[in-house]
């Protein structure tokens, strides 16, 4: 027996979820379809599991600032109509409480489990038929059928059966954390239907170095600070002022994050250590009044693991300070202002909290999420080739792609 549905949303996570709760309340018949045991894991996950789920200084006119893809103005419509705010109101209006960590970005007070909460309340409130776990094995569009009735509309075969829906929302996510489910049945079901794709790979990711090179550095692991962080020249540059993470392989923290998204394999990261001091003057200082060894007068200005690294490095900077040459120290601290180094690769998907490129924007109306090409078939949320930045911009960009999606969603009626 085949069922009918005004529209059938495919991935239970924060798109697809928010999606089918409002699709639902506008009175479509909707079924939301999920292939993991669990309903939004990468909700209960994320913000250290309180869910960083906006942030507040996103300024929907200037999406460019804050998301990276072929196209980032691609987003700015549906931004713009479900902004920040309207989230924010939404929390309130079920009594979940949140507060600003720093940059904008909220979290939950309690738990993401209230998000997700909240959204299985508001699917409720739709009458969203929900099947989880429940594979898709395969969709296909009626061009046209005998009776001419169900022209146009979508088949998908289930491991719970067959269904038919007028509308098909794509919210698979992308290839991120494949421990907690993911995988590319939305990219394979765009190829299916002749919808291009942009290029994926993993974002705000850790990046990793050559084990060899790497060697006077894993002892830092472990090690947190703020940092300065850029890559790329000119035009292409991009620049960050986060905390950086050493790892037994490398680089994480928010500053790499966010660097990640833009560094070009091959090119080299410039990291300032000490942001905000000017360490030449300052150890010059130190030179006219101590006779301290240098890595002890450097630790009064970066973290003294760091400087022990650092002075390690070169016999010129093993010595009392007073006996050391200015041009060595000058050197020293230019080593730490612009500490430049060649990442060898990231962390991969399995650390990755994004995939970066996907569903072509090229393809889809900005106002409605529709391939352009493919009537009834909608992608919406990580699936499509916009990835925002680290702090909130991602879970935006979940909530207004899937609102306007919602809206523009025929009904059986319409």
């Amino acid at each position: 027996m085949t069922h009918f549905y005004d529209a059938t949303v495919i991935g239970a996570g924060a798109a697809g979820l928010f999606c089918a709760a409002q699709a639902g309340q506008r009175g479509l018949k909707v079924l939301l379809i999920d292939h993991a045991d669990k309903v939004a894991e990468k909700i209960r996950i994320s913000g250290g599991g309180r869910c960083n789920f906006t942030n507040r200084d996103l300024d929907p006119a200037a999406p460019h600032k804050y998301f990276v893809g072929q196209n980032p103005q691609f987003c700015r419509s549906a931004l713009s109509r479900y902004t920040p705010q309207d989230f924010i109101a939404l929390l309130q209006k079920h009594g979940i409480a949140f507060h600003e960590k720093h940059k904008g970005q909220l979290f939950a007070d309690r738990s993401a489990e209230d998000i997700i909460a909240m959204l299985l309340a508001e699917c409720a409130a739709g009458g969203v038929e929900h099947w989880q776990p429940c594979s898709v094995k395969k969709a296909e569009f009626l061009a046209a059928n005998a009776d001419g009735k169900n022209a146009g509309s979508y088949q998908i075969h289930t491991d719970r059966g067959p269904v038919q829906a007028r509308s098909v929302v794509v919210a698979t996510g992308g290839l991120s954390i494949p421990k907690i489910g993911a995988t590319d049945f939305g990219y394979r079901l765009a190829q299916q239907f002749g919808v291009p794709l942009i290029e994926r790979r993993p974002g705000l990711v850790p990046l990793t170095f050559d084990g060899a090179d790497w060697a006077p550095y894993a002892q830092l692991a472990g090690l947190a600070l703020p940092v300065a962080i850029s890559t790329g020249a000119k035009k292409a540059r991009m620049a960050f002022d986060e905390d950086l993470l050493f790892t037994h392989r490398g680089l994480s923290g928010p500053a790499v994050l966010q660097i990640s998204s833009y560094w070009q394999e091959g090119t080299p990261l410039a990291i300032d250590l000490a942001p905000g001091t000017d360490l030449g003057a300052a150890l010059l200082q130190a030179k006219a009044r101590s006779r301290k060894r240098i890595a002890n007068e450097l630790a009064a200005l970066v973290p003294s693991r760091l400087a022990d690294a650092w002075a390690s490095q070169d016999a010129d900077w093993q010595r009392p300070v007073n006996e050391a040459s200015d041009k060595a120290l000058a050197r020293l601290a230019e080593r730490l202002a612009r500490w430049e180094l060649t990442p060898m690769g990231t962390e991969g998907y399995k650390k990755a909290e994004v995939t970066l490129g996907g569903v072509d924007t090229r393809a889809l109306s900005q106002q409605t999420m529709e391939c352009k090409a493919q009537p009834g078939l909608y992608f919406i949320g990580e699936v499509v080739d916009v990835t925002g930045w680290l702090g909130g911009y991602n879970f935006q960009w979940a909530w207004a792609s899937a609102a306007a999606c919602a809206q523009a969603l025929p009904g059986t009626h319409a």
